[in-house]
């Protein structure tokens, strides 16, 4: 399946991890309806590890009876009744990570399925794989399969980085590759996996999208991967790190009893139509903090350029008790003043809008937080 922005959903995982139903994925559903996530964009409900039976059947996976007795065509169609798109799981080897029966071997027939149940995405995980096989054959068989099971299949690869991810996985059929290990709600988990992007900022493109793993907004230290729990202002940074960063924006909280400033987060049409822009540009370094301002590592900041031509500026700092100044200047956007080029800024969490001083932006940020700018070019 071709994809010109990041796919956005849910996934059940960050929350219920194996303590799945065909009730709850319903109710999922009718929340992302309900909540208005559904309208901001998030459009696919996705069934983690463990809906399916300990064996295989006549060679083919089998929905869990107990979890699922309906039958997976049936949900999808609940699902599809929602104008929702249907997602499920499986793994690049034998077992999936939970120990049930994964695709290795089976790619063709699993696809197969997987197409007549009415399935719209598959997260592809890299659990329990042989490794006489090169990971790179394995994520192809199933991106082969996938392409000729009849049915435009999101292909959600998780090989979590490894194994020389970005050198080949782009000729699997993969429309997003896990970049990461696992996420857990702490602002610890956040941080480390923003921060170890530095390297893979070249990675990621329009239908091969690098995905920093499933949102944790919301969880406020509850469900499968919770753990401290992380603040607002942290989880405003983390949302706009994965926004800005083009990764797939995949909610892991409860939505159905998910609280207001969580859904304030999750729906903030600036950031959403930054993660979206059609042209998919990379970012670029802007530089960093003035220079006396941050002595460590953990504070940054990027630029991107949308399709419309204005400019996207991020500026995170993740440091832990120090306040960041940052500085740029429309120079370094590319921007000349002596030739009357400036820019009107807006800030995407306030909507304040303000202008350059003589030329240069200047924005203090606090530990733990974010700034994030959208600029429009204008001839003086």
């Amino acid at each position: 399946m071709f994809r010109q922005t990041p796919p956005m959903g849910w996934n059940s995982w960050n929350t219920f991890g194996g303590n799945i139903n065909e009730q709850l994925i319903k109710e999922t559903a009718d929340a992302m309806v309900d909540t208005g996530l559904r309208d901001a964009g998030y459009e696919y409900i996705i069934i983690d590890d463990t809906w399916q039976e300990p064996a295989r059947e006549n060679g083919h996976l089998v929905p869990d009876r107990n979890k699922f007795p309906g039958g997976m065509k049936a949900l999808a169609d609940y699902i599809h009744g929602k104008g929702l798109k249907f997602g499920m799981y499986s793994s690049s080897g034998y077992l999936t990570c939970m120990g049930l029966p994964a695709s290795c071997g089976h790619e063709f027939t699993d696809a197969a399925d997987f197409a007549a149940w009415g399935v719209d995405y598959l997260k592809y995980d890299y659990c329990n794989r042989p490794f006489r096989i090169p990971s790179d054959l394995l994520y192809r068989r199933m991106g082969l399969a996938l392409a000729n099971c009849g049915r435009d299949i999101l292909f959600a690869a998780c090989s979590w980085g490894a194994d020389g991810t970005p050198e080949w996985i782009r000729g699997t059929g993969a429309t997003t590759w896990r970049s990461t290990g696992d996420i857990c709600d702490s602002w610890a988990s956040i941080r480390d996996l923003g921060c170890a992007q530095a390297d893979k900022l070249l990675s990621g493109a329009i239908n091969c999208f690098n995905d920093m793993d499933m949102l944790v907004v919301g969880m406020n230290g509850k469900g499968n991967v919770g753990v401290s729990g992380c603040t607002q202002d942290e989880y405003r940074t983390h949302f706009a790190l994965w926004a800005f960063l083009a990764s797939p924006l995949i909610i892991g909280c409860d939505i159905r009893s998910i609280d207001s400033d969580a859904l304030e987060i999750l729906k903030n049409k600036a950031l959403i139509a930054v993660n979206q822009d059609p042209d998919g540009r990379l970012p670029l370094p802007l530089g960093g903090p003035a220079p006396l301002a941050f002595p460590g590592k953990n504070a940054f900041s990027m630029s991107r350029l949308m399709s419309n031509g204005d400019i996207a500026v991020g500026m995170f700092n993740m440091d832990d008790s120090t306040d960041v100044l940052f500085q740029f200047s429309v120079y370094d956007l590319g921007l000349d003043p002596a030739l009357g080029q400036t820019v009107v800024i807006t800030d995407l969490y306030t909507g304040e809008e303000f202008s350059p001083v003589e030329g240069f932006v200047y924005r203090g940020v606090k530990p733990h937080c974010c700034c994030m700018l959208r600029l429009r070019v204008i001839m003086q």
